[in-house]
């Protein structure tokens, strides 16, 4: 989808934090810096954290630019001492917590079983998964003061069989479970927590390692027959993340095209009809 134009402040006094705001892969708008952008747009002060400060300069440059507000913490999110920092320097920079998105992720991990190193493994799950689970850890308590939520941005692929890695599928099928569990754990305190699913979305990290013939693949299996970009997924998390969706709680939300409801047979009538 193109870029919103329009914004109706849908976050206003909010603040939030973003983790893997800046855009890998080269120019253009990955998932982290289209959440950051486009929740700054709507009115929340953005907490931007990435490793790469070349990377993140940009989200914040972006985000500027839109009139929005934004700091840059530059951490390393496997590791709890900078995760509660992350925590303690938005609070202290901007009074409270309302939004924490956890979107920082690799997609290593490719392969069958019996051929992934066991490095590889360790280093998909503390990146995808352990991640989560620190940055939570130290952002519950400011949530709850302020009956905040948690969006994480997971996969398809924790959805259903896609062949691209043991690793990378379990870490976001891993991030699903804990969202229920966060949301039923500190819903009597008034935290929601939901997740994203991506699929079958093209971003400047995707177009690394997909050609144009894939990309046709792609949009011929898929019901809408399009590509989905970084601000489908940016709208979905800002829907969740807002007021708007204050009875919205565990849920699992894919965007898709409608890939991950497709039966196998379906897909591949829709290719040999193109």
């Amino acid at each position: 989808m193109p870029q919103p134009t329009h914004t109706y402040q849908r976050l206003a006094g909010k603040v939030a934090i973003v983790t893997g705001a800046g855009s890998q892969g080269g120019q253009g708008y990955g998932t982290g810096k289209a959440m950051a952008v486009l929740f700054a747009r709507e009115g929340a002060k953005v907490c931007l954290v990435d490793r790469e400060m070349d990377r993140v300069r940009d989200t914040l440059q972006a985000v500027e630019q839109a009139g929005g507000t934004a700091f840059i913490c530059g951490a390393d999110v496997t590791r709890a001492a900078d995760c509660e920092r992350i925590v303690a320097e938005t609070v202290k920079n901007y009074g409270g917590l309302d939004i924490l998105v956890n979107n920082v992720g690799i997609g290593e991990g490719g392969g069958a079983i019996d051929k992934i190193e066991e490095s590889t493994w360790h280093r998909v799950i503390d990146v995808n998964l352990t991640s989560t689970v620190l940055m939570s850890k130290y952002a519950i308590g400011p949530l709850i003061a302020r009956r905040g939520n948690i969006v994480n941005i997971a996969s398809v692929a924790a959805l259903r069989a896609h062949g691209g890695g043991v690793a990378y599928s379990a870490s976001k099928a891993g991030m699903i479970a804990l969202t229920r569990d966060l949301a039923v754990m500190y819903g009597p305190k008034g935290v929601r927590a939901n997740v994203v699913a991506p699929g079958h979305i093209f971003t400047p990290l995707v177009q690394a390692f997909i050609d144009d013939k894939g990309r046709r693949v792609r949009r011929d299996v898929a019901p809408l027959q399009v590509e989905g970009d970084a601000w489908d997924i940016a709208s979905a998390a800002l829907f969740l993340a807002s007021d708007e969706a204050r009875f919205i709680s565990a849920v699992c939300l894919p965007v898709d095209g409608g890939v991950v409801e497709i039966a196998a047979l379906t897909a591949a009538q829709n290719m040999i009809n193109q």
